[in-house]
């Protein structure tokens, strides 16, 4: 059977059986709006640590339990000069922190490490449904994970195989309902009045157009079932939009928004592809619909003359069968390009992502990507997925137990060992 890279031990508040480790002095910033971060400085504790948070805000307030938190209310040109300051009088050892782009995290990020400071980042998984990321430094681009083909080859050959079957389910109302806490408390005026909010849109208007598109979404999937049934057996592409409020958008690519993106990939599509080719766009499955995608798809289509080959796909169809109709996958820097290449599917990256390396992702020039790219190398991609499992995440989910214990626990067992970036099994060794 294969081994899991961390077990799934359930009861966070257990302190786990470790060996012991150097005490180290933590300070969370922002984290994912449930229990995770303040049950993991709970953890920590329990093993002889010390942990600290900082509020910016009080969404920050609402989902932090436990001592240790000092509520920042300055103005933001104050942060880099406070923050510096709280490093260095607390001795912090550790920064904690979910996506390393939000404004206060960036500045943060930088006075620790002027200051030798480990940074720790955690996000969703780069592997889905049930992994989260836990990495040094940062993600995707920014990510310390080797990019050589031969290293990620060799490094692979002395980890265990990866248990790639759903452990735990997470859960979405939970998780809408703490977003939805979080960002409407940040409305308030006190008592954080100038805190800069990190999303691009209102959070009122951002949840009525997702509440518009949750209560269509029904039908939506219906039609995109039914063309994408209609174009089954053509030459298909698929580009894979994201968030617009991704970092991983905003940071690692050299495109403003959703738009120019889709623009360069039509564009390229027009020029590279075979005349009876197709190119469906499917949308983020929770893009808010602010920009009504459907009408901006066929008219950025239009101008460039592929009215008629462009196809726009919305609601939730299930992605394994969208990659299976279609020859490749073009993307930004989504994550659903980890499905693609375990699919065998020849992958295209128009930003900057963890995965754009040669044997994985096209590495030519985009247009010629449409004429018969090669397939990624099977044995680099299993290296590589098996290396990111082993080195870049722990097993669990952020709003479901028991996956949400099993997320603290092995986040506490690798923050109490040092174990960041490489294989759990090394240190234990």
């Amino acid at each position: 059977m294969p081994a899991q890279v961390d077990a799934p031990l359930a009861g966070w508040h257990r302190a786990p059986v470790l060996p012991p480790a150097p005490s180290r002095r933590f300070l969370f910033l922002q984290g994912p709006t449930c229990a995770f971060f303040p049950a993991t400085a709970a953890g920590l504790r329990a093993l002889g640590h010390s942990c600290f948070r900082i509020n910016l805000c009080l969404g920050d307030k609402l989902f932090w339990r436990g001592p240790g938190a000092t509520d920042y209310r300055g103005k933001a040109r104050d942060w880099p000069g406070f923050i510096a300051g709280f490093l260095d009088r607390e001795a912090i050892t550790d920064l904690v922190l979910l996506g390393e782009q939000r404004l206060y995290h960036r500045q943060a990020i930088a006075a620790a490490k002027a200051r030798g400071v480990q940074v720790v980042v955690t996000d969703y998984g780069y592997i889905r449904p049930d992994w989260l990321i836990l990495e040094r430094e940062g993600l995707g681009a920014a990510s310390l994970f080797p990019r050589d083909p031969a290293v990620i080859l060799a490094q692979a050959a002395s980890l265990p195989p990866i248990d790639f079957a759903q452990h735990y389910a997470d859960s979405f109302p939970a998780q809408a309902a703490g977003d939805v806490a979080y960002h409407l408390a940040n409305l308030l005026p006190w008592p954080f009045p100038h805190y800069r909010r990190f999303t691009l849109h209102h959070p009122v208007v951002n949840y009525l157009g997702t509440g518009w598109q949750l209560i269509t979404r029904a039908a939506q999937t219906r039609a995109a079932a039914a063309l994408l049934g209609r174009l089954r057996g053509q030459e298909l592409y698929l580009y894979a939009m994201q968030m617009e409020t991704d970092f991983s958008l905003r940071a690692y690519s050299r495109f403003a928004d959703n738009d120019e993106a889709l623009a360069a990939a039509i564009a390229s599509f027009a020029r590279g592809a075979a005349p009876g080719a197709h190119l469906v766009v499917k949308v983020h499955p929770l893009d808010p619909g602010l920009k009504q995608w459907p009408q901006r798809v066929a008219r950025i289509a239009a101008g460039l003359g592929m009215a008629g080959r462009v196809h726009f796909l919305g609601g939730a169809l299930h992605m394994d069968a969208v990659i299976d109709a279609c020859r490749g996958v073009v993307t930004v820097n989504s994550t659903l390009a980890f499905r693609a290449l375990q699919k065998g599917r020849p992958v295209l990256a128009l930003g900057e992502a963890i995965y754009n390396l040669p044997g994985l992702a096209w590495q030519g020039e985009a247009d010629g990507f449409w004429q018969g790219s090669t397939v990624p190398d099977p044995a680099l991609v299993a290296a590589f997925i098996q290396g990111v499992a082993a080195c870049l995440q722990v097993r669990g989910t952020g709003f479901r137990r028991p996956g949400l214990d099993a997320a603290i626990r092995n986040t506490v067992r690798r923050l109490h060992l040092g174990a960041l970036n490489v294989p759990l099994a090394e240190v234990l060794a």
